[in-house]
């Protein structure tokens, strides 16, 4: 059974997300709004109205929304952003906003709200960044007081500062969070009379490096009296946990950002390769241009992608999954498999990359900002090490070994796949930890995080494998993205988790070997135990692979 949209729903709102941008938001006009640093607030509201109405998308249908499911929401997050991120973060503010409502809500709460948005296109906005808190929600200093009336409490004044806020001085209605007696709890902020209430004021905005296009305001909240019935949930304390209940969806989104706006770049810089000729022949002709410049990064993309959908299936199967550190990876992959992309776009556009004209120049400085906000890359890769670490120390080392068995038994039943070298990646990773575990070598701060790095490598080369896997099989998701055969997603794939393999025993025993946890004979144990002879032999055939996989980017084969 299908969760969310039918196929053919999701392939007409995208073709109609399309068809908007091209009347309204064509590169002229991006560049111009970019240039003028100005949100274009009436086209945001276009979209959420009745020309368009994305905001339906993400708005379950008891509230006259489309019910779009997790993966709906990342085919459409990621299209806005290969049209333009700015837009997309002022379009999907209000699904940020509207979270905490979504899970916490009371029915009445969530019938009066939810309903606004999907009817009336109001759009919301997320306020829980502090200026000393930053994304740790747990430190903010935003108060909510009780205001009492005959000994019941009858609503709350809030005080404090939010900042970084999406939407901050375009919105028409602002979750919240603030803490109570009882801790952190969100309540809603709508304007009265088309006014925000007395004593709340937003900053004028900020002047961004990237996504421009987009409304970025510090909150003030002095005295803001807000009634009682607009705490959401009806009972205080509940924030914290009801943020976290959404961070595997919240996540995935910015991820489907990263992973438009890296793709937006790509394409641009494939298109171009293919018209610039040098010494006789274009561009993509040349393995010194695709093997550094194309086929790298689309196979990190395509990696990301594996991962991204991995998680929306499982969220689109069970909602209450959570999926926290699943939705961390996703977005650590590919927000920084994004940035990434548009860097090397530029320098696969040489000199005019580095010009305004030419959209890279803009793609890129947008993209930046997906490896910051919703959570930085580093605090994604804290919340991975700490969940996987402890993972490996409640099964005694055993947990990558038995995820590398799984993709044993996939390289058994679909070879050629990538699988047998992402089960080398998964023992090296198992093998490193418990090094680390002896050597107590966690305690650094850098060793931690690096341990999310290479955790994300290896958990998304077994995502991509398995992705592979399903399309040679012809068991792919009925809402996948394909723009490759089956062959040619197998050769993106045997890329990517040579790479991650690499990645996982190259660092890692550069790692032990920085933090002085073992000498000359315990590395080279350790790098046997790592499988290190083995992987340097699964790199065979990795040029043959990256040639497959720029004739497939470039149609030159049948595999795309």
């Amino acid at each position: 059974m299908t969760v969310g949209l039918d196929v053919d729903t999701l392939k007409m709102t995208m073709q109609a997300i399309d068809e908007f941008a091209e009347r309204y938001l064509p590169n002229e006009r991006l560049l111009e709004l970019d240039h003028e640093d100005r949100c274009p607030e009436e086209t945001v509201r276009q979209m959420c109205g009745e020309e368009l109405g994305v905001q339906m998308v993400f708005i379950p249908e008891e509230f006259s929304g489309m019910g779009g499911g997790a993966f709906d929401v990342y085919r459409v997050c990621e299209h806005i952003a290969g049209i333009d991120l700015g837009v997309a973060t002022s379009v999907l503010a209000t699904q940020l906003g509207s979270d905490p409502i979504v899970v916490g809500a009371t029915d009445a709460q969530k019938k009066k709200w939810l309903t606004r948005i999907a009817e009336d296109g109001i759009l919301f906005a997320y306020g829980a960044t502090e200026p000393e808190a930053g994304s740790d929600l747990g430190a903010l200093k935003t108060t909510a007081t009780p205001v009492e009336q005959d000994g019941q409490i009858v609503g709350y004044k809030i005080n404090g500062r939010k900042q970084w806020i999406s939407n901050g001085a375009i919105a028409d209605a602002w979750t919240i969070l603030a803490n109570t007696a009882a801790g952190p709890t969100w309540f809603v902020l709508g304007k009265e009379n088309g006014e925000m209430l007395k004593g709340f004021s937003a900053a004028k905005p900020e002047d961004k490096h990237g996504i421009r296009l987009s409304n970025t305001s510090a909150l003030f909240l002095d005295d803001v009296y807000v009634d009682a019935s607009e705490l959401i949930g009806g009972v205080e304390g509940q924030g914290l946990w009801q943020a976290q209940q959404v961070f595997g969806y919240t996540r995935l989104m910015v991820a489907a950002f990263g992973l438009g706006g890296g793709w937006s770049a790509m394409k641009r810089a494939i298109q171009y390769s293919t018209e610039r000729v040098v010494a006789g022949s274009p561009l993509s002709m040349k393995q010194g241009y695709t093997h550094k410049l194309i086929v790298p990064h689309v196979a990190r993309l395509e990696a990301a992608r594996s991962h991204i959908e991995e998680v929306a299936t499982r969220l689109d199967a069970d909602p209450h999954a959570g999926l926290n550190t699943e939705g961390a990876i996703s977005k650590y992959m590919a927000t920084e498999a994004g940035n990434d992309a548009a860097e090397a776009s530029i320098q696969a556009f040489g000199g005019y990359g580095y010009t305004r004209e030419y959209m890279v120049e803009k793609v890129k400085r947008d993209v930046r900002i997906t490896t910051i906000y919703e959570g930085t890359s580093e605090i994604m890769e804290m919340t991975i090490a700490r969940d996987r670490w402890q993972e490996h120390l409640k099964t005694r080392g055993a947990y990558y070994h038995q995820l590398a068995g799984e993709m044993e038994s996939l390289a058994a039943a679909t070879p050629g796949v990538g699988a047998d070298v992402a089960a080398l990646g998964l023992h090296a990773l198992a093998e490193l930890f418990e090094v680390f575990r002896a050597q107590r070598l966690t305690r650094h701060q850098h060793i931690l995080f690096r341990m999310g790095e290479l955790i994300a490598y290896a958990e998304t080369a077994a995502s991509f494998a398995k992705r592979a896997g399903r399309a040679k099989s012809g068991q792919v998701h009925p809402k996948s993205d394909d723009r490759f055969t089956a062959d040619g997603l197998a050769a993106v794939s045997r890329v990517f988790v040579r790479e991650a393999a690499r990645k996982v025993v190259n660092d890692g025993l550069a790692y032990v070997r920085g933090a002085n946890g073992a000498n000359d004979a315990q590395l080279d144990t350790l790098s046997q135990a790592m499988r290190l002879p083995q992987i340097q032999r699964a790199q065979s055939g990795l040029i043959a692979d990256m040639d497959a996989v720029a004739d497939a980017i470039y149609g030159r084969t049948t595999a795309r």
